[in-house]
């Protein structure tokens, strides 16, 4: 007996320990989604619903009962799954190549397919805008237009999260042991119920989490429909930034996003399910061994098919933009972006080109403050627990979803008053985007660090080591690399972060992506010709950071990112 209290102890004391450990790494991230997400939302919403001191619950039925608001509601949804089912079809195959075969500039090709992820939505619009708008190539060439129809919106949609199938997908198939399908071909199963029923089933919670998060970036799209869509097109994120910053009903956005938060969670409540599924029943091999070269004029034409996809629906977006920010009335030259060291255009209290080291400062202090905050996030991940942490997980990942705009103006009315009066402060700017930072943080970080073996941590817990200590001595050289992809990925999205910071930066300060919307909105041809010019530099920094990262990358260093 007492040899068994004497093994019962230490147990309870160890559970009692790694529970205070939790509890201290969470402190920070919830302090800072409390501080600087749920208390902007929360306090936006109530100054829309509590009018006169009293609240007007009954303003959500009057605004979900107008027609025009169904009709935002409803196109919200249809282009979202019109979209995601777009985007799965022309992406799986793409999926597969990546996973599946070697072929030379692989590494650079997967991180060409990523630059329209991290790109602002305002400069994906504003590529297709050149390609299919007016006087885009498609109307010079043959006459097309479709800048203000649904098909440039569902385009712009697959061109965006092309990448999120690739990766989420493709990371996955890339380490499914393929000795399980062919041992079905070696019992007489063809090649395609070979793959129904063994590989399929394997991928299904890959392929639903990768549906979801495409479904959430469409759900809540906002500056590729707030370029393409024109007037007739809304989403819930477009209508919220009407009805706040042009219209200024408050009660009426306030509504909205209560919807939009209401489908948010339920999204982020299904992919954390189908996440936990993917994590925990499948047997995985190193993806090294499992990648090959082509054999045979299918898998060749397969690979072909692939390549001709990223050249149409990538590469040539992306080309389109880099050409209009050369092609200035008089011929090719660099006037659009000679044009950026001035600001007689009128647009900018500072020559437009002060953008580019804004949003590098910005960007910088920002990925700080997600890698800080993410990290701290993803080490109380790794000690697995209930429904807390559970909790805790979908909680990091709500700013993908809730509205920014939303964010942005929550700033402006809650962060005004003592001890927290950062309204006139610039580090308001890098709060916003490290927002958005924090979940690619997690993402990136959470399955390399549930991949060290817990005992390392135990046997230098036993030899007297702190949990600071233990993790600098057995966590950090083991996800070097995974943290390194973190902080790059969290500098590329802080770049792109355009609807909260639309609100929030300065006039004398612009980040790239409000600069680019600001040119946008004016007109002319050398406005839209410096747009041109200051997107094409946005994509040279983030296809420079995505080039970095793939150099440090390996199939085991990174988790859906």
């Amino acid at each position: 007996m007492d040899l068994a209290r004497t093994e019962v102890a230490p147990r309870k004391t160890g559970a009692r320990r790694g529970s205070a450990v939790r509890l201290g790494l969470m402190a920070v991230p919830v302090a800072f989604f409390g501080l600087f997400f749920a208390y902007p939302v929360t306090a936006i919403v109530a100054r829309g619903l509590h009018v006169g001191g009293a609240w007007q619950l009954g303003r959500i039925t009057d605004v979900l009962g107008q027609s025009d608001i169904r009709h935002v509601l409803w196109f919200t949804t249809w282009q979202a799954l019109a979209s995601t089912a777009l985007t799965l079809l022309i992406a799986l195959p793409g999926a597969y190549v990546f996973a599946r075969f070697d072929f030379p500039g692989k590494r650079v090709l997967r991180a060409v397919v990523t630059v329209p992820f991290v790109l602002p939505t305002v400069v994906v619009g504003t590529a297709f805008l050149a390609l299919i708008g007016r006087g885009g190539l498609f109307d010079e060439l043959w006459g097309v237009r479709l800048d203000t129809t649904v098909w440039a919106i569902l385009l712009a949609h697959v061109f965006f999260n092309y990448a999120v199938v690739v990766r989420t997908v493709g990371g996955l198939w890339a380490q499914l042991d393929p000795r399980q399908e062919e041992a079905a071909r070696m019992l007489g199963a063809s090649r395609w119920t070979a793959w129904r029923t063994v590989t399929l089933p394997a991928l299904g919670p890959a392929v639903a989490a990768a549906a979801l998060m495409v479904f959430l970036f469409t759900f809540t799209s906002f500056g590729v429909v707030q370029i393409l869509g024109g007037p007739a097109y809304s989403t819930l994120e477009v209508e919220i930034y009407r009805q706040t910053a042009q219209l200024l009903d408050l009660p009426t956005a306030a509504v909205l996003t209560i919807v939009q938060f209401a489908a948010v969670g339920l999204i982020l409540a299904i992919h954390a399910w189908t996440v936990r599924r993917r994590e925990s029943a499948l047997k995985l091999v190193d993806a090294s061994a499992v990648a090959r070269r082509p054999r045979g004029a299918g898998q060749w034409s397969l690979l072909g098919l692939v390549l001709a996809t990223i050249v149409l629906l990538i590469l040539l977006p992306l080309g389109v933009l880099v050409q209009r920010s050369f092609a200035g009335p008089d011929g090719f030259g660099l006037l659009y972006y000679k044009e950026l060291t001035s600001a007689d255009g009128g647009a900018f209290l500072v020559p437009p080109i002060e953008a580019v080291g804004n949003s590098l400062q910005y960007a910088v202090v920002a990925t700080v403050i997600a890698v800080l905050v993410g990290g701290l996030a993803a080490a109380a991940l790794t000690r697995r627990a209930g429904r807390l942490v559970r909790g805790f997980d979908a909680l990091l990942m709500l700013p993908l979803g809730v509205s920014a705009v939303t964010v942005g103006f929550g700033f402006l009315i809650t962060l005004d008053k003592p001890p927290l009066d950062l309204r006139a402060s610039w580090i308001l700017v890098p709060l916003a985007q490290a927002l958005v930072g924090v979940p690619f943080v997690v993402r990136t970080m959470l399955p390399v660090l549930r991949a060290v073996d817990g005992r390392l941590r135990e046997a230098a817990a036993v030899l007297g080591a702190s949990p600071l200590r233990a993790w600098r001595e057995v966590d950090l050289p083991l996800v070097r690399r995974a943290l390194l992809i973190a902080a790059g990925f969290a500098f590329a999205v802080s770049l792109g972060e355009f609807g909260a910071t639309v609100f929030i930066a300065r006039p004398d300060n612009p980040t790239l992506p409000v600069a680019v919307a600001r040119l946008l909105g004016r007109a002319g041809d050398l406005n839209y010709g410096q747009a041109m010019a200051l997107s094409t530099i946005l994509m040279v920094v983030c296809a420079v950071s995505l080039l970095l990262l793939e150099r440090i990358r390996t199939d085991r260093t990174t988790g859906d990112f």
